[in-house]
């Protein structure tokens, strides 16, 4: 078992994040005091670095199985572990710190693939996941040890490998009166419920379906690829959604299956978006409707998911968002006039930046592993047991 300490009663990291929605690198440097659900964090500087058109078409194609080949997914491990490491490298001197300051540094890495349910028909193809951006590149550029590969422990363990965001969620916004659900809207939306006074055994945590996958991909569409997402909400603001195309979206059986659950481009990627922009053609919406029923879609999957699964669990008093879907304003207003008895919020409101939030949990994460510490929550994602998830790269 791993034990760690600094010669300091404080711990300076840096949590790194890309998440499904392929749109750039989020780094936070933190400042961790603490262990375990005491820990106490401060963000000390925070800086998202966006792919370019050609690196995030390049990673859309390594998450389909038909267009993806073992020689460009091994490329990119090494090519994103060098990105990752300039990133944190950045981000500590934005900071005004030089890397020799930093105990350590903590990537989520790159999904490309995530399996949780094996196919039966195969027994080569068994529970497992795939996080791409390689550890010793990362902990050799930047000079620092490097944690990450979280999800596959978990796997391990009979969980789903995901959620992993909410020991952080717990850490950063577990309030002792008040019920809230952490909802995250990143490429794929996913939710913590976090019920008053709660500790780990009370949480309950799952991916909610899609995020901003389908509202992103439908605007590059009709975009001509001239725009990669819905920058505010503003074009689905000038639409109207079909109600009735929304309600046939959400009668895909994944609204329904109850929580543990994951998801991801496998299910809600591009292939998805495709047949959903058939439909919608066929039903003979204009450009803005789509992109206001693709809003509306995702916006009914979040409040269906806080209706059918969270409610029963706990009383709910908060939706705090957070992600880059907390900056759509259209998408922020259809879930308040959907949960009209919650006060729908944005995380930068509790003193986490929305876009921070996932990269801030992240170091948390690290600083948990390197400690011994269990970090997995199996109330959210089924696990057997308590783990620690993660592996250590030495510079």
């Amino acid at each position: 078992m791993i034990r760690w300490e600094t010669d300091r009663p404080y711990a300076i990291a840096v949590g790194l994040m890309s998440g499904t929605s392929l749109d750039g690198i989020d780094a936070a440097v933190v400042r961790i005091e603490g262990s375990g659900l005491a820990s106490r964090v401060s963000l000390l500087h925070f800086e998202s670095r966006p792919y370019d058109d050609a690196l995030r078409e390049r990673l859309k194609a390594l998450c389909d199985p038909a267009s993806s080949d073992v020689a460009s997914i091994c490329g990119m491990n090494a090519y994103l572990g060098e990105l990752f490491a300039d990133a944190a490298a950045a981000a500590v001197r934005e900071a005004g710190l030089s890397l020799d300051e930093i105990d350590f540094v903590s990537s989520h890495g790159q999904t490309i693939w995530h399996m949780p349910d094996a196919p039966p028909a195969d027994p080569y193809l068994v529970r497992s996941t795939l996080q791409i951006g390689d550890l010793s590149v990362l902990a050799k550029r930047t000079g620092r040890p490097a944690v990450g590969d979280f999800r596959p422990a978990d796997l391990a363990v009979g969980g789903q490998g995901a959620p992993l965001v909410p020991y952080g969620d717990l850490i950063l916004f577990g309030h002792p009166a008040k019920g809230r659900i952490l909802q995250n809207i990143g490429g794929i939306g996913n939710c913590t419920v976090l019920p008053p006074g709660a500790g780990l055994q009370d949480v309950m945590a799952f991916d909610t379906g899609p995020g901003n996958m389908v509202i992103d991909q439908t605007v590059q569409t009709l975009s001509g690829g001239k725009l990669s997402y819905d920058e505010g909400g503003a074009w689905a603001a000038q639409g109207t959604p079909d109600e009735a195309l929304v309600s046939e979206l959400m009668s895909h059986p994944y609204f329904r299956q109850p929580p543990p659950k994951s998801t991801g481009r496998e299910m809600f990627g591009a292939a998805y978006a495709s047949a959903f922009l058939a439909r919608a053609a066929e039903r003979g919406l204009a450009p803005a409707d789509i992109v206001a029923t693709a809003t509306a879609f995702t916006a009914h999957s979040i409040a269906d998911a806080c209706r059918r699964f969270a409610m029963p669990h706990s009383r709910i008093d908060e939706l705090i968002v957070s992600g880059g879907g907390a900056h759509n304003r259209t998408l922020m207003a259809m879930l308040a006039a959907l949960l009209p008895e919650q006060a729908v919020l944005q995380a930068g409101a509790f003193g986490v930046p929305e876009d921070a939030k996932e990269a801030v949990i992240f170091a948390l994460l690290g600083h948990a592993f390197l400690l011994g510490n269990c970090n997995n929550v199996p109330a959210a994602t089924g696990a057997s047991a308590p783990t620690v998830m993660g592996k250590l790269a030495l510079p």
